[in-house]
């Protein structure tokens, strides 16, 4: 016999409380790193397998790829603490996931459609880093 969710079984487990929500963080999308030096940069996570699929050692933004796997580098401005050093996460209903964040006290970038097909919107971390919710399109 099923028992509701959060409900306790006969070895007094209880059970998870299950809800269906209008958004959901499925994965690390990327991780951008700011870098003082882009070309020693480019080499490095070259070395380590990565493989250069936009920009390069002379653009001041770099993709580099393994499989699912991305690293982006941009050029470091001076004196920009952690500025250009971001965390971007796959959503799936990034307008509701700004809302519930707005309802928590959080305070989002407007969410806006991007040229490279994702619809996004930004939120610092305590430490200043940028975390970037996106929603391929």
């Amino acid at each position: 016999m099923s028992m509701p969710a959060g409900s306790r079984d006969g070895d007094g487990a209880c059970e998870p409380h299950v809800s269906v929500s209008a958004w959901s963080i499925d994965s690390i999308s990327a991780v951008t790193l700011a870098v003082r030096e882009m070309t020693e940069a480019v080499a490095f996570y070259q070395r380590v397998g990565l493989h250069v699929s936009h920009g390069g050692p002379d653009a001041p933004f770099t993709t580099l790829r393994a499989g699912e796997a991305v690293i982006n580098l941009r050029r470091a401005v001076p004196g920009a603490g952690h500025a250009g050093n971001r965390v971007i996460l796959r959503v799936r209903g990034v307008d509701a996931l700004y809302r519930d964040l707005l309802e928590k006290g959080l305070e989002p970038t407007q969410p806006r459609d991007a040229e490279w097909g994702e619809r996004y919107f930004e939120l610092p971390d305590p430490q200043g880093v940028v975390i970037s919710f996106a929603e391929q399109h």
